[in-house]
């Protein structure tokens, strides 16, 4: 859990702080910044309150792609040198649900 920290006008990245200190950063795609918020939604707000499992943004993947752009999604921890370490779960794909890192402070 943790809560809404940041959400980039042009709704192609967003900024999460969990409750216990991570700040997580979700950047959808590459250079998608120059769509200017065409092709995505909002499902929050900076300051809302957030679970496992909610909807943040959605996106239009094949127009993204029609137009160009790369969907790959980098996904950061942008305190990471408050913590021991970041590990990687799986490989580069992994399925919604699926855990994607683990911290270790």
């Amino acid at each position: 859990a943790g809560r809404i920290a940041s959400l980039f006008a042009t709704l192609h990245a967003i900024g999460i702080e969990s409750d216990d200190g991570v700040e997580l950063l979700i950047h959808v795609g590459i250079d998608t910044v120059k769509l200017d918020g065409k092709f995505f939604s909002a499902h929050v707000n900076v300051g809302d309150k957030v679970n496992t499992g909610d909807r943040l943004i959605s996106f239009d993947i094949p127009a993204i792609r029609e137009a160009g752009f790369d969907l790959t999604t980098p996904v950061l921890i942008s305190n990471s040198d408050d913590f021991t370490d970041v590990l990687p779960h799986g490989t580069a794909q992994i399925s919604a649900g699926e855990p994607l890192l683990s911290i270790i402070r």
